[in-house]
């Protein structure tokens, strides 16, 4: 997955430094204009040409929604003085946001595209090296989403690269559901989120938005902040643990570290956290026999649809009744695992597809677990195959109960493994 930018205001890379920090009361510039390295002391860049005339003297600038305020005290040319309000830490390319009475100024941020120039040029290199999935950053509107889609389906007609919403502005939040049925999944990057709505907003929103997507059978992660401690320690807060627990609680597809693994001291201890929180809070779910009580509405376009989606509804009520050891998804389009994915069912999901790129996109879903298999005409032959394959990789053994679906004979069996 590659991610765009989006033509939000940030700083910029603070001469190359990793991190530069903030002291309460201390005078910083922030400029529009071109600086050769290294930066003059405390001065800090911004990529948005208006940015000096939008501010004004009074305003709060926030850094990454709050990790660092300042206030501005000062507006020469270019340049707006800063008192530092809050100390933190500054990292390169923060996100900037600017309040006035307590209200987020959006005026002229809000006319900036989605997509900036530099963004086309990274979307153009994410295709030539034949990404999965395509994040854009800051979305406003569907209309974004399908612009893209069809920017790369005329760059990219031999291998279809899937387009996910971060959900992380107003107009994100606004425009949520039209975005969601648009895009092929969504992130909800609450570290964005936080700096343009009120914090205590962003638990609902969060909620809202993994139980839209999995509505519509749409994948979600939910990204930023999850482990922030551990960027600098080696254990995180209790605190970010009961917090990774809830998204996992909420049945969110992904989780998504980052500054903890792109610049923090311990980016593998911090994965292995995530990994061990989310097991056992997946398998205390199982031991609980806390089944899925969610309705969900039905979302078949087609007749044949329809059928694809009552057999995973079935498989998945039969799996959980009858304590199945697995589910098989034998699957060309991806679309029945999906199917079987939204359903949470209470065991492992098998997937097995032809194509590659189709695997890899299928680890996206939850609780999938996906092989690439090539098809042959016969489905008693093709299930032999995967009985061979998971049993030499000891995910199942003979007397195993297992149910068996495909979506190119939309078929259903259940059978033990011999």
């Amino acid at each position: 997955m590659m991610d765009t930018q989006g033509s939000e205001i940030h700083m910029g890379d603070l001469g190359g430094a990793a991190s530069a920090k903030a002291e309460d009361g201390e005078i910083w510039t922030f400029s529009v204009r071109s600086f050769n390295s290294p930066l003059p002391e405390r001065t800090i860049s911004v990529n948005y040409d208006g940015f000096a005339e939008d501010v004004r003297v009074g305003d709060e600038l926030l850094v990454d929604g709050g990790m660092v305020r300042f206030e501005v005290i000062e507006k020469i040319g270019p340049d707006v003085k800063c008192r530092c309000n809050d100390p933190g830490l500054l990292l390169p390319r923060a996100n900037l946001t600017f309040w006035r009475n307590d209200r987020l100024i959006r005026e002229r941020n809000a006319m900036l595209p989605t997509i900036s120039s530099k963004d086309w040029l990274d979307i153009d290199f994410g295709i030539s090296e034949g990404v999965d999935f395509i994040a854009v950053s800051f979305v406003k509107s569907a209309e974004v989403i399908s612009h893209l889609k069809s920017y790369i389906a005329a760059r990219c007609r031999d291998k279809e690269i899937m387009v996910i919403a971060k959900i992380e502005s107003v107009d994100s939040l606004k425009n949520l559901e039209g975005i969601i049925r648009a895009s092929d999944g969504a992130m909800v990057a609450r570290g964005d989120m936080g700096a343009q709505i009120p914090l205590e907003e962003v638990p609902s929103a969060q909620l809202k938005i993994v139980k839209l997507c999995r509505q519509l059978n749409k994948p979600v992660i939910v990204a930023s902040q999850l482990l922030e401690s551990m960027i600098e320690y080696p254990t995180p807060t209790r605190a970010e643990v009961a917090d990774v627990s809830e998204a996992v609680r909420q049945r969110a597809d992904a989780l998504m570290l980052s500054g903890e693994s792109a610049m923090g001291q311990y980016p593998e201890k911090a994965l292995a956290v995530l990994r061990s929180v989310s097991l056992r809070i997946e398998r205390w779910w199982r031991e609980e026999k806390r089944y899925e009580a969610m309705e969900l509405p039905d979302i078949a376009s087609s007749f044949s649809d329809k059928i694809s989606e009552e057999i995973c509804n079935s498989a998945a009520k039969m799996a959980n009744n009858l304590g199945v050891d697995a589910l098989f998804v034998f699957t060309r389009t991806g679309h029945m695992a999906s199917l079987l994915s939204r359903c949470r069912p209470d065991c492992p999901i098998f997937a097995f597809t032809s194509s590659t790129s189709m695997r890899r996109r299928l680890n996206l879903q939850w609780g999938l677990i996906p092989f690439r298999l090539s098809f042959s005409g016969d489905m008693e032959s093709n299930l032999n195959r995967t009985f061979s394959l998971l049993k030499a990789r000891g995910m199942i053994k003979s007397g195993d109960l297992v149910i068996a679906l495909s979506d190119m004979l939309q078929s259903i069996q259940v059978m033990k493994v011999p």
